[in-house]
């Protein structure tokens, strides 16, 4: 008997999860509007609400259409399950959740987005968790930074701003070490970019919201379980090891196994977070998603030209592009991201903090938004903006100093961006 084929990534992120409709034969997916789902009869209901048959409920826990969507990230990402939610933001609460508690900490990168930041050194305190923040530069500083009271090490493999390559092979084997998670955010580079769970991350977050959908209409998160982790391997996860009340004293990992934290996520996470996706959300990302592979060959071939000519402008003082040989972060990338270092990167303008402002202003092709991901280009200036209410000192740390713009480069023709961009500095040096 013949092993099932292996399908390769642009046929997975069409098909994976989803089939012709077996009520009306729709081959798109569809979106199902609902809130409930009828019961075959009471046994029926009662099966799915202890957890012993796998079916709908209600729309805050499932929906068919977020399940392919679920489904399809988790086959991309090589992981055995998934589970969608309301933003990025969203995802990385439910990423933490079953695994911290009050007292307990996470040992997190410097290098993170703004408002990753500020959700792990002021947010959670509110829950009683804290985080440390340590350059992963340097794992022999996150090993020393991991202590008794830790329960995950997180960092971005493609970070946001300053497109700067996490070296996941080495977090995982601090990690393992410890005997906690490594938790990914994989929002920069995608799983065509790069699968952190092959270099030994245990779970993977992404803001959907970003490449994912690649279009700038939703937003969404989603946490993807790699299914690899002994959580009764020690006392540090009960709740995936030890009896949970809510269900007549079940042990998720006993019961679940390799699906034990995505169950969680579920039958716990949003059953009392309630940080759901809605379906149009979810079918407005699996739209997105089966071009993926195509965007992101894209983005990387526009971003790879257009940071070689900005390294070359006389009013620029540093481009970061991971992608460029002269980065720090470029011998990282061609072993987590050999595909490429995405579409962002931040830039240094020698005119300082004014020329930022005059350089976003004249921009004309790039749009001054709080995103990226998008198809088009997008700019912002960090500093004034997503990580204004950090410190100077810490924006410097983040990649997002006074003098520096992130830029987000989309799939428009590339000598166009750069016509524009040199108006702009131009602009910016007056």
């Amino acid at each position: 008997m013949s092993d099932a084929p292996t399908f390769g990534f642009d046929t997975l992120q069409i098909h994976a999860g989803a089939r012709p409709d077996p009520a009306t034969g729709a081959r798109q997916t569809p979106i199902y509007q609902t809130t409930a789902y009828v019961f075959r009869d009471a046994e029926h209901a009662a099966a799915l609400f202890n957890l012993q048959e796998v079916g709908y409920i209600y729309s805050r826990l499932t929906n068919p259409t977020v399940a392919v969507l679920q489904e399809r990230i988790a086959t991309l990402e090589g992981g055995v399950g998934a589970v969608c939610c309301s933003s990025g933001h969203a995802a990385q609460i439910m990423a933490l959740f079953p695994l911290m508690g009050p007292g307990r900490n996470v040992v997190v990168s410097t290098r993170l987005y703004g408002g990753s930041i500020t959700q792990f050194s002021q947010t959670i305190k509110r829950f009683g968790w804290s985080a440390k923040f340590v350059d992963f530069d340097d794992m022999d500083a996150v090993a020393a930074a991991v202590d008794d009271d830790t329960r995950a090490i997180f960092c971005e493999s493609i970070a946001n701003p300053g497109g700067y390559v996490t070296d996941l092979d080495a977090a995982a084997s601090v990690a393992d070490a410890a005997g906690i998670p490594l938790i990914v955010d994989n929002t920069s580079a995608t799983p065509y970019l790069c699968r952190p769970i092959d270099h030994g991350a245990t779970l993977v977050v992404h803001s959907m919201t970003k490449y994912l959908t690649g279009n700038g209409t939703v937003t969404g998160g989603v946490v993807v379980d790699s299914g690899t982790f002994d959580w009764s391997a020690s006392d540090k996860f009960p709740s995936l090891s030890a009896p949970e009340p809510a269900y007549h004293g079940l042990k998720f990992h006993e019961t679940f196994g390799a699906l034990a934290f995505t169950f969680h996520g579920i039958a716990i996470g949003l059953r009392d977070l309630g940080m759901t996706l809605n379906p149009q959300a979810a079918h407005y990302t699996l739209m997105g998603i089966e071009t993926l592979s195509l965007r992101m060959e894209r983005h990387v071939q526009n971003a790879e030209k257009i940071a070689a000519w900005l390294e070359t402008h006389p009013g620029v003082q540093a481009v970061t592009y991971a992608g460029l040989p002269s980065s720090p972060s470029h011998e990282k990338m061609t072993r987590i991201c050999p595909k490429g270092a995405g579409g962002l990167f931040t830039v240094a303008l020698k005119s300082g903090y004014e020329g930022c402002v005059k350089f976003v202003d004249a921009l004309e092709l790039f749009s001054h938004v709080a995103n990226l991901g998008d198809t088009r280009s997008l700019v912002i200036h960090s500093a004034s903006t997503t990580h204004r209410q950090l410190t100077e000192e810490q924006q410097v740390a983040a990649g997002a100093a006074p003098n520096v713009v992130r830029i987000s480069i989309g799939i428009e023709d590339a000598d166009d961006l750069i016509r524009d961009l040199d108006q702009a500095l131009a602009a910016a040096s007056v």
